[in-house]
């Protein structure tokens, strides 16, 4: 994996150069709440002798709670933030083996756009400055299933959060991410839309290894 140079921004603001060009793939987890993202990505994470990152990182995961007190801009430059800081973290993961991400720039994207009722397009030109620091992962899976699905799962999920309870008690909140992700997912070049009813995370993850094993080919 090459991470191309733009030089759009100043030197000392360029991201250091870590693990990109290691050869270990960078794949990216996608879609609502309650999903399985999680359990997947830890599953992948052993199958691959990798790393699993979440788009809020530390420390910016102990300050969540805190940031979606503020007005939508700044909540949007604190998960900016978390972006950048985490881009750095992968590259430096990178280096010694795969790197699975619980969540990156598609879901700062599309969770801005249907919470705050604007079009995707919109939040990517607030953040279209500082693309050329976010590593772009190899492989992105966008996980879709149906309405009872994700009822079943959120109710064994043991760390349920705000977001996942605004899913289905926001009127809408649920259909306006589903739309978002779609929108996102659609200009992804690095997109692969997998439906998840009816299948373990064991399952997701055979479908996963073997899409890289034909891609690697």
């Amino acid at each position: 994996m090459t991470q191309t140079r733009t030089h759009l921004l100043p030197l000392p603001f360029e991201p250091l150069a870590h693990g990109e060009d290691s050869g270990h793939p960078f794949i990216n987890l996608e879609g609502v709440s309650g999903i399985g993202k999680s359990t997947l990505a830890a599953i992948l994470a052993e199958r691959l002798g990798g790393t699993v990152l979440h788009t809020l990182a530390p420390p910016h995961s102990g300050w969540s709670a805190e940031a979606h007190r503020m007005q939508p801009l700044p909540v949007l430059v604190f998960y900016l933030s978390g972006l950048l800081h985490v881009s750095d973290r992968i590259r430096r993961a990178l280096a010694t083996g795969p790197v699975i991400a619980d969540r990156y720039a598609a879901s700062v994207t599309a969770c801005h756009a249907a919470i705050h009722g604007v079009a995707p397009d919109d939040v990517d030109a607030l953040l279209a400055p500082f693309q050329p620091y976010l590593l772009a992962p190899g492989h992105t899976f966008y996980l879709t299933c149906s309405d009872a699905t994700l009822r079943e799962r959120m109710a064994v999920k043991d760390d349920t959060k705000q977001d996942d309870t605004d899913l289905f008690g926001v009127p809408g909140r649920l259909k306006a991410l589903r739309e978002c992700f779609e929108l996102v997912a659609a200009t992804d070049p690095t997109a692969t839309a997998l439906d998840t009813d009816g299948m373990t995370p064991d399952d997701l993850a055979d479908i996963i290894t073997a899409h890289l094993e034909r891609q690697r080919a």
